[in-house]
């Protein structure tokens, strides 16, 4: 199995704090220490020979969370310090980047640490951010019965995004007359450009014809990794997600976590993967996003959790709808779920199987049984979302981690 360590990089600070220094995301000596703090987990992943290191792509967050914009910038600097260790950023956010400069971002950084770039590509769901940066109000991710029109509309930006990015990097150059991009721009040509004699002669077929037009745009430079670096795309029960991402050959970041709704989800991407033509096995290809904590005692691991991850979904993530996954038959049906405090959401975490937690010893059997697939299956990655980076001093961040390394990890290692 492999191992994905997800940053979701916080700055580090109680509510008081925050309070204090607000907006803290504007702070300097905040966000550098934060930065380091990053950059140490990542360095450290690398040491006890983690497979990959990621982290979100938020912006605007002046409240300090999830408080990176630029996951490949950051990326560059860490790449340079380390020798093995993959970069797999969940998510860059499509419909919120310009296709073709997300296309040759990645090629760049590809071509500078070949084979080291994995990523996974999302809608976006956040509106303040969503709608500021696509300058559009009805073109956000969303399962809210009212909100269907955005959603829609969200999905096709997505998929005619990944296609002009996929053709940036499969052709030497390439035009493409979609609804909501084109390429070149106007789709029917680009003329008046002083250079096309040189084009003509020393550029890729078809980009420009004998009248100086330009009918074709070749993005440069291409990929190392041929055809182009590997991809995942976040998956909580959307059918069509799911069967756009095995149409495309897709990896799956798989957020569900009851164990017989993630084999049930497991084997319907194998049969869909099956449907457009691609075998593969079960558990192959799948990421199983999950939180990790552990303790000497259980009940340790569980206050770990309580700080963290209980912590933050309580105070934030609740908000957005992603405690639904740990929805049961005590919850109202008509409202996001809730939870008194942090701590009854770590247990209910741990109830749904999203948190995986205790001694090595039980951590060591949760991750066999999903290893597994909760059946014959054989996971290939397994996304441990770090919440403890923010929430907790940075040694104890460090004691987990080394934990898993020491006792858990060697178990499960490819």
């Amino acid at each position: 199995m492999k191992l994905h360590l997800l940053s979701l990089p916080k700055m580090p600070g109680n509510n008081e704090e925050l309070a204090e220094l607000k907006p803290i995301g504007r702070n300097v000596e905040r966000y550098s220490r934060m930065l380091k703090e990053v950059e140490e987990i990542a360095l450290l992943a690398e040491e006890y020979g983690f497979t990959a290191f990621g982290t979100t792509e938020h912006h605007f967050h002046t409240e300090g969370r999830e408080a990176l914009p630029s996951p490949l910038l950051l990326y560059v600097k860490i790449a340079q310090q380390t020798k093995d260790l993959i970069f797999m950023p969940t998510s860059l956010v499509m419909p919120a980047r310009d296709p073709l400069r997300t296309a040759e971002d990645v090629a760049l950084f590809d071509q500078m640490f070949p084979g080291r770039l994995k990523f996974s590509v999302a809608r976006g769901y956040q509106k303040r951010w969503i709608q500021t940066l696509m300058q559009d109000d009805n073109a956000f991710s969303s399962f809210k019965p009212e909100e269907k029109e955005a959603d829609q509309r969200n999905r096709e930006i997505f998929n005619e995004y990944l296609d002009v990015m996929i053709k940036a990097w499969t052709e030497e150059a390439f035009n493409y007359d979609g609804e909501h991009y084109q390429v070149p721009f106007p789709a029917s040509g680009i003329g008046g450009w002083a250079g096309w004699e040189l084009t003509r002669d020393f550029g890729a077929e078809g980009e420009v014809d004998e009248d100086g037009v330009l009918h074709k745009i070749g993005v440069i430079p291409a990929p190392a990794t041929q055809p182009h670096p590997e991809m995942f795309v976040p998956f909580s029960g959307s059918p069509q997600t799911l069967i756009d991402t095995a149409k495309r050959g897709f990896g799956v970041l798989l957020l569900e976590s009851k164990p017989d709704k993630f084999l049930e989800q497991c084997r319907k991407y194998q049969q869909t993967m099956a449907d457009a033509g691609k075998q593969v096995g079960l558990g192959e290809k799948i990421a199983a996003v999950r939180l990790i904590t552990l303790g000497d005692s259980f009940e340790e691991a569980m206050e770990v959790a309580t700080r963290t991850s209980g912590w933050d979904f309580y105070d934030y993530f609740a908000k957005f709808g992603f405690a639904e996954l740990f929805r049961n038959d005590e919850d109202d049906p008509n409202e996001f779920v809730k939870f008194r405090d942090a701590r009854h959401c770590a247990e209910r975490m741990f109830e749904a199987g999203h948190l995986i937690c205790g001694t090595t010893g039980e951590v060591n059997e949760q991750i066999s049984e999903l290893q597994k697939c909760y059946a014959d299956g054989d996971l290939e990655w397994l996304s441990w979302e770090f919440y403890q980076q923010g929430n907790i001093p940075l040694d104890e961040q460090k004691r987990q981690m080394k934990m898993f390394a020491e006792d858990v990890w060697p178990n499960f290692r490819d």
